[in-house]
């Protein structure tokens, strides 16, 4: 097992609502020395987390999280600010009733959108795999191909469930050549962030991976 690239490529995630400042420091602190791709924050700690950082390690937040349902306005005013806090990488949520409705012009409308409020950052477009049919996940994919999007993820962690490795199979035959995958939530030990990897995941969204190397509680997202 190849634990290097297991956490070069971990998005070291704390999202609790509950979360202080102290924990977020303890992230960022782990997400360095264990070399993860990047933490992933509320967007409330973008801008400290990136004067205590620099550019240490990249500094994710997210968008209209966790339900997607926010105006586009806003996801777009969301992205903004995190850009002017720091933020190097953002992860947004869909408006997963407009899929549903057959609305795929105004999904990609609104991923455009929050693509250029990021200024030239990674986007990572949140389709919440466990509320889709096939056919749905099918569609995102073209859809976030189309609008040039860098990342389809998974999940956010908060809903019915997490990254399964037939989405990630699922997923790897239907994006572009330019898009990759992240994988988050339910990845449970080293052992499934590697089978997610070599299922072609390229971002493992997860904060139980570093836990588990430090052999505290693996508990969380």
């Amino acid at each position: 097992m190849d634990i290097k690239r297991i956490l070069n490529a971990c998005d070291h995630t704390l999202l609790s609502v509950d979360a202080t400042w102290a924990q977020i420091a303890e992230v960022i602190d782990d997400a360095i020395h264990y070399e993860a791709a990047s933490v992933c924050l509320p967007p409330g700690y973008v801008a400290r987390a990136k004067e205590y950082a620099g550019d240490a390690v990249r500094i994710c937040t997210v968008v209209g999280f966790p339900n997607g349902y926010a105006t586009t306005a806003a996801k777009v005013f969301e992205a903004a600010g995190a850009v002017l806090d720091g933020a190097d990488e953002i992860d947004m949520v869909i408006n997963i009733g407009w899929l549903k409705d057959g609305l795929c012009d105004a999904v990609a409308d609104e991923i455009t959108a929050v693509k250029s409020a990021c200024e030239g950052r990674v986007l990572k477009v949140i389709v919440e795999t466990c509320l889709l049919t096939d056919a749905e996940k099918i569609t995102m994919c073209r859809i976030v191909t189309e609008t040039g999007a860098d990342f389809i993820k998974t999940s956010t962690g908060f809903s019915t469930g997490g990254a399964t490795l037939r989405d990630i199979v699922l997923f790897a035959g239907n994006i572009g050549p330019d898009v990759r995958i992240k994988a988050a939530g339910g990845i449970t030990s080293l052992e499934d962030a590697e089978k997610f990897l070599d299922a072609g995941a390229q971002r493992l969204g997860t904060s139980r991976i570093i836990k588990l190397l430090k052999n505290e509680d693996g508990g969380g997202y």
